[in-house]
């Protein structure tokens, strides 16, 4: 297994070694993911091993696209990828592992995950999950490599579906529309309406809040 960590191509070395990665015959997947910011929900990493036959146009960092085209992309990523599959790590675990080491370990489901086993995965990122066979840790892999692209839309359509449903459950604390980040609206309605139990409690504002209940019970 070979692990290691390609920074964003700005010189000529890693620009040749990346782009003989890129045109190799290899089976290769991408791999991003979704909801490490926010204050609740799970983590969500997705994989996807593209058929270089059926090419995708539009491709891009999802951060970078509108809602829209992302749902019309995530329907063409799904009916063209030779194989994807999309994994969450749960609050539980989050609060149990860290948020790091729980985004790791959905970006492993994903992988494992995939109905085709690839030769070689490209992780968007600086830190690699522990895979059975060759993985990059590519810096703004999103930026330029298609199949990583790809995984970050179908990762960030799973997690914002999965808000606009949290947003019907508990409605007043504006989940549809900041997908659970730390704006101020979400801190207000923290305070008015108190913690979800879908909030990660070891995030700092969340614990604050929570703590803070504690003493005006006790």
């Amino acid at each position: 297994m070979m692990l290691k960590v390609l920074a964003h191509p700005t010189n000529a070395l890693v620009d040749q070694e990346l782009q003989a990665l890129l045109e190799s015959e290899r089976l290769l997947a991408g791999v991003d993911e979704a909801g490490r910011g926010p204050w609740v929900g799970p983590v969500v990493a997705a994989a996807v091993i593209l058929d270089p036959s059926r090419p995708i146009a539009g491709l891009a960092d999802s951060k970078k696209l509108t809602e829209k085209k992302r749902d019309q992309l995530e329907i063409e990523i799904k009916a063209c990828a030779r194989a994807y599959c999309v994994q969450e790590a749960s609050i539980e675990e989050i609060d149990a592992l860290n948020i790091l080491q729980a985004t790791l370990l959905a970006m492993r489901r994903a992988v494992l995950g995939l109905s085709i086993k690839p030769q070689v995965v490209l992780v968007d990122g600086n830190r690699l999950p522990q895979l059975p066979m060759r993985a990059h840790a590519l810096v703004g892999g999103d930026d330029y490599v298609s199949a990583i692209q790809a995984a970050s839309i179908l990762a960030k359509v799973h997690r914002d579906r999965w808000c606009h449903a949290l947003d019907k459950e508990f409605p007043g604390y504006g989940f549809a529309a900041h997908k659970g980040y730390g704006t101020a609206k979400h801190q207000q309605a923290l305070l008015e309406l108190g913690v979800t139990p879908w909030h990660r409690k070891t995030f700092a504002p969340v614990a604050k809040i929570l703590a803070q209940s504690k003493v005006h019970l006790s």
